[in-house]
C-alpha cells in the first residue's frame, strides 16, 4: 500500500500565494506520475498538474503561468507552488500519484486525503 499525507493548504487572499506539498510513502518500488486534482463544490474533480518520473509535465489551462508542479523524487514529494490565486481556485485539493509495488508489478493509482484552499478576502 502507499500512504499520500498532503499539507499546505488554507485560507488566502486573492493574489496571494500557497504551497501544497504531499508525500508519498509505504511500500513503493517506483513513481510513474504525480500529480494534483482539485474538486470544488457541486463540480467534478478536474486536473490542475501533473509530473512524470521523466519530468513531463501537464497543466490545467486555468493554472498555466500561476501554479508551477515540482517533485523531489528521492523523497517521493510533489509540491504545488500557486501564486496569484483567484477565488475560482478554491477547492479541496488532492494529491494524486501512480506507482508501482515491485519490478514488473502493476502500476496502481493512490488519492490523498485533500486539503482545503481557500481563496477570500
Amino acid at each position: 500500500q502507499v500512504q499520500l499525507v498532503e499539507s499546505g493548504g488554507g485560507l488566502v487572499q486573492p493574489g496571494g500565494s500557497l504551497r501544497l506539498s504531499c508525500a508519498a510513502s509505504g511500500t513503493i518500488f517506483s513513481i510513474n506520475v504525480m500529480g494534483w486534482y482539485r474538486q470544488a463544490p457541486g463540480k467534478q474533480r478536474e486536473l490542475v498538474a501533473t509530473m512524470t518520473n521523466g519530468g513531463s509535465t501537464t497543466y490545467a489551462d486555468s493554472v498555466k503561468g500561476r501554479f508551477t508542479i515540482s517533485t523531489d523524487n528521492a523523497k517521493n514529494t510533489v509540491i504545488l507552488q500557486m501564486n496569484s490565486l483567484k477565488p475560482e481556485d478554491a477547492a479541496v485539493y488532492y494529491c494524486n500519484v501512480f506507482s508501482r509495488q515491485a519490478k514488473g508489478g502493476l502500476i496502481r493509482m493512490y488519492w490523498g486525503q485533500g486539503t482545503q484552499v481557500t481563496v477570500s478576502s
